[in-house]
């Protein structure tokens, strides 16, 4: 079967032109009951429609097609950081009953309301199948499973509460790259420097981004332990550590580029990357394809870190796969869960987006085959607390995560102080 790999535009938003951009003659045929239907082909939703994430599902098709070469792959990515437009598109077609063969979610309570709305299969089975229960940890199983089934499966593990720094803009201001401040107090002691020194301590860009600062934050000045609580409602968002969180940030937030809020993290990024006038940025580990497509080097031209006061704690989130009720080709879909879950397709797809494999049985000779921040990942991983990133849907359900991107936009305009940002979460949260 001849494949089409069609790349869909930010633009296709429609479902019309989401079909036309298929590149499949029988893109809604078959049956809709999930229990039916070929694997001739898959229709995928992913936002991973540029740079270093479109290379990364570019490498994971080349090894689906070796793997499938029966099914064709179908590619309806919808462009926007961290799936903001996705989960709009997608949402709208689930509710219609229209879902697509299979669709790319942050791991955990992210999808939490699909399961509840009973969009989604159970594939428990197809984990016994792959034999997923035997290469996945523990830890990661347990943030898979609601109330004993599982309803996604990763093809990857990020890490969110990473510093990416500037070698050039720290020597400037006089700091030492290699030692990095061990409280958020001293790290804005260190920015203060940098802000002296000409120039730009710190940037962010749209909210997403800067729930993403909060939220390591919040970790730096709870601890792991108490940040847990939070998350699980056991720890009030008026407490006076998570107070104290939400001035540290609004500090921080003044640092930054007002003029950047409303970029993705890209543009907000390319100041530490390649311009060398900026000096911190807090970014998940996909960062690190942005430096090497600059030529740039750990080390020499850039450090990273976590954030700290966030040492030992691994903020955590995963790009997972659904498998929806009612989808078209369901054993396409299988397919597709098969590949990105197999050791072949995380090795090639992981290489290339920055993040760790979510398989925890790769020899050293793979693990090897790896660039060293990753390398790096995998170890803390392993040894590390792991908590859940409220940005990326790990820590909190999607309307709950939707809400605080909204307050923290009512925040930047200027409608609602910092006080009252807090307030807006603790709304939120209940």
């Amino acid at each position: 079967m001849r494949r089409v790999l069609a790349v869909c535009a930010a633009a296709a938003l429609s479902v019309s032109a989401l079909t036309a951009c298929s590149g499949s003659d029988d893109q809604g045929s078959g049956s809709t009951d999930s229990g039916s239907g070929s694997a001739n082909q898959v229709n995928v939703v992913t936002w991973w429609s540029a740079g270093s994430e479109k290379k990364g599902l570019e490498a994971l098709v080349e090894v689906f097609n070796e793997q499938h070469p029966d099914t064709e792959f179908v590619n309806e990515a919808i462009s926007g950081g961290s799936g903001d437009q996705a989960k709009q598109k997608l949402q709208t077609d689930l509710a219609a009953k229209n879902p697509p063969d299979t669709y790319q979610a942050h791991a955990g309570a992210e999808l939490s309301s699909d399961i509840a709305a009973g969009y989604l299969e159970d594939v428990s089975g197809l984990y016994d199948e792959f034999k997923l229960r035997e290469a996945f940890p523990d830890s990661l199983i347990e943030r898979l499973t609601v109330d004993g089934k599982i309803y996604s499966v990763p093809s990857n593990v990020h890490r969110a509460n990473v510093v990416w720094a500037n070698v050039k803009v720290l020597e400037e201001a006089g700091l030492d790259p290699s030692t990095p401040a061990d409280s958020i107090d001293a790290w804005i002691e260190d920015m203060q420097k940098i802000k002296d020194s000409g120039k730009q301590p710190i940037t962010v860009g749209s909210t997403w981004t800067q729930l993403q600062l909060l939220e390591t934050i919040l970790i730096a000045d709870l601890g792991a332990d108490d940040y847990n609580k939070l998350m699980a409602g056991d720890l009030s968002w008026d407490d006076a550590a998570v107070t104290t969180a939400f001035k540290h940030f609004d500090t921080i937030m003044n640092m930054t580029d007002k003029g950047l809020w409303s970029q993705d993290w890209e543009p907000a990024m390319a100041g530490v990357v390649s311009e060398d006038s900026v000096a911190y940025n807090v970014m998940g580990d996909w960062a690190v394809a942005a430096f090497d497509s600059s030529s740039k080097k750990a080390g020499e031209d850039y450090v990273y870190f976590p954030v700290p006061g966030t040492a030992g704690v691994f903020d955590f989130l995963a790009d997972s796969f659904t498998k929806p009720v009612g989808a078209k080709h369901p054993e396409g879909t299988n397919d597709w869960l098969n590949t990105i879950s197999s050791k072949e397709g995380q090795i090639a797809f992981n290489k290339v987006k920055g993040s760790i494999p979510a398989r925890s049985d790769l020899t050293d000779a793979e693990i090897a085959e790896f660039p060293e921040y990753q390398q790096s990942a995998m170890k803390d991983f392993g040894t590390d607390t792991i908590v859940s990133s409220i940005a990326h849907g790990a820590a909190l359900p999607l309307p709950v995560t939707e809400k605080m991107k909204k307050a923290i936009g009512q925040y930047d305009s200027g409608a609602m102080d910092v006080a009252g940002l807090q307030q807006a979460f603790a709304d939120a949260a209940k």
